[in-house]
């Protein structure tokens, strides 16, 4: 019988939550992970940080411990994942400015705009709050000074893959169209420690050349056969790495599901595009999904696809799921900042998984 998360995404069901590649708010991401893995969320994909992994893992126990308690025989434990980058991505970067130097009676637009609540002017704290900020970029454009910039922050591949790989199940790698070379050297570099990951996921916006580009990928991503009379003990000193099943993110217009109903569009052209091409794997829609995307995908006839369950299929007929990361997040935002461990306050924490079930529901029970 295979995992739930893999059933999930043979029948067109599949929910990721994002937390966002570079969203480092400890606290909330626990109480979200807690919130939407009650709800029934398939994956939690979150930063590639030892302490981010470490509270997304104390929100998925928790979610555990609780369905035990309540007699969830339909609980099933979501996937972790975390989120890198071959090359640079916006979703790797973090907004910064010198707030001593913000004119006094600017409205600051860039306060009210920040989705993410990051930028703040109190008594208490004033500019970035950097564990918050997860590089979106709204900020940029709307100074009326121009003060804002955007940096980013690459994380040390070997020390990422040594101490958070082993304790996930599952790896996302953003790219953009071209970089071929920086993918080919981290997907080299990782090899040592991706043996118990489930399933890859390749997030690309599209691109002149996308689907050229990602049927590059796949042939990276091809375990190589041995050669007749290869070195056994140069095999086992560096092992060759095992296939993987391939999630294709289609990230269509990245981090602004918050923003209305016209962002789902662009993710689900971008998906329609991967669809019509030849590619093997599945395909994941993500970038402008809010609650619009499933009865979008619904009426286009491209969500539903069952398939028998007796084997893992190279390729589906449709749309595998849907990945919410803004919107997910703005949802639950009034419950999840508001305590450190939202189980101690049960009336709060099914109020958030309530509302985590309604965005959920459409995608696993469509009409």
């Amino acid at each position: 019988m295979l995992p739930a998360p893999l059933e999930s995404l043979q029948l067109g069901r599949w929910f990721k939550l994002i937390c966002g590649a570079s969203y480092q708010a400890l606290p909330e991401i626990r109480n979200l992970t807690l919130a939407y893995a009650l709800a029934g969320a398939d994956c939690i994909d979150v930063a590639a940080d030892p302490a981010v992994v470490a509270a997304a893992k104390s929100g998925l126990d928790a979610a555990e411990r609780i369905a035990k308690a309540a007699q969830r025989s339909d609980y099933n434990r979501p996937w972790l994942m975390v989120s890198i980058s071959a090359g640079e991505d916006p979703h790797f970067r973090k907004a910064e400015f010198d707030p001593a130097i913000c004119p006094s009676d600017c409205p600051r637009p860039c306060e009210k705009i920040c989705p993410a609540e990051a930028i703040e002017f109190s008594t208490d704290f004033v500019g970035v709050r950097r564990d918050r900020c997860y590089g979106c970029g709204r900020c940029l454009p709307v100074c009326p000074w121009g003060l804002i910039a955007a940096r980013s922050y690459p994380t040390s591949i070997d020390a990422v893959a040594q101490q958070v790989l082993s304790q996930v199940d599952a790896l996302e790698i953003h790219t953009h169209v071209g970089e071929h070379a920086a993918f080919t050297d981290l997907w080299q570099t990782l090899q040592l420690w991706m043996g118990n990951l489930q399933i890859i996921s390749i997030s690309c916006p599209d691109g002149d050349g996308l689907i050229n580009y990602l049927k590059d990928l796949k042939q990276i991503m091809k375990a190589p056969e041995s050669a007749p009379g290869e070195d056994l003990k140069a095999s086992a000193i560096a092992p060759k790495p095992k296939p993987h099943n391939v999630i294709w993110q289609t990230d269509g217009r990245p981090m602004s599901g918050d923003i209305g109903k016209g962002t789902t569009h662009a993710a689900i052209r971008l998906a329609e595009k991967v669809l019509q091409s030849d590619l093997l794997g599945y395909v994941q829609l993500a970038g402008g999904t809010n609650q619009h995307t499933v009865p979008k995908l619904t009426q286009l006839g491209l969500l539903t696809h069952p398939s028998p369950l007796n084997e893992l299929p190279q390729s589906v007929p449709g749309v595998s799921g849907v990945a919410y990361g803004s919107f997910a997040r703005r949802l639950l935002m009034s419950f999840t900042d508001q305590t450190l461990y939202l189980e101690e306050t049960p009336a709060m924490l099914w109020k958030a998984v309530a509302i985590a079930e309604s965005l959920i529901a459409p995608l696993k029970r469509p009409v």
